[in-house]
C-alpha cells in the first residue's frame, strides 16, 4: 500500500525528463514505466494561448479508444503536490487534475495526471518536443513510441526558450 504522504503521478510530457520535473518538485522518484489505454497524446494550447514557455502547442492527452500513451509514473512527497499543480497552470484553469489507472507489468496503478482543459490544436516547438523525446530515451519508453514521438510535426520555432538553459539543454 502507498504510504500515506506519497502519490503517484503518470507524466507522459516534459515532465518525463528527469531533470524538468525536479526543477521544482525535488522529490519525485521513478516509480515505473507505464501505460494509459484509449488516450492518444496531443498538443496545443489552452483557450488557443500559445504558451509562453514552450512558444507552441504543449502536451495533453484525450480518449481515443485503440490507442495508447506511454509514460512514467512517478513517486512523489505530497508536499511537491502544489509546486506541481502550479507548474501545470492548475489555479488558471489550463490543467484539470484527474485520477487515472495505469498498467504496468500486469499491475493496475492509481495515478494523478492533468488534462489540458480548453485545448485548441497546436504544434509542439522542436525544442519542446526534444525534452519529451529525451525523457522518453531516459526512461526506456517502448522503442516504437519513441519513434511515434520523434515523428511529431513541430511549428519549427527558433527562438531561444529560458527553460531549455535552465535544464542545460543549450
Amino acid at each position: 500500500m502507498e504510504d500515506s504522504h506519497t502519490f503517484l503521478y503518470f507524466a507522459y510530457g516534459s515532465n518525463l525528463l528527469k531533470e524538468r520535473l525536479q526543477l521544482k518538485n525535488p522529490s519525485a522518484t521513478l516509480h515505473c514505466v507505464a501505460r494509459l489505454k484509449d488516450y492518444k497524446l496531443v498538443f496545443g494550447n489552452y483557450k488557443g494561448l500559445a504558451s509562453e514557455r514552450w512558444h507552441g502547442g504543449v502536451a495533453t492527452i484525450e480518449r481515443s479508444p485503440g490507442d495508447e500513451v506511454w509514460g512514467v509514473v512517478w513517486k512523489m512527497n505530497e508536499s511537491d503536490l502544489k509546486s506541481l499543480d502550479s507548474q501545470e497552470n492548475v489555479m488558471l484553469g489550463a490543467y484539470s487534475p484527474v485520477e487515472i489507472s495505469v498498467r504496468t507489468k500486469g499491475q493496475e496503478l492509481r495515478c494523478r495526471t492533468y488534462l489540458m482543459n480548453s485545448c485548441v490544436y497546436a504544434a509542439p516547438s522542436p525544442q519542446y518536443l526534444l525534452v519529451i523525446v529525451m525523457g522518453a530515451e531516459q526512461n526506456r519508453l517502448p522503442k516504437d513510441y519513441q519513434e511515434k514521438l520523434k515523428a511529431i510535426k513541430t511549428n519549427k520555432y527558433e527562438g531561444p526558450l529560458p527553460l531549455m538553459v535552465e535544464l542545460a539543454l543549450e
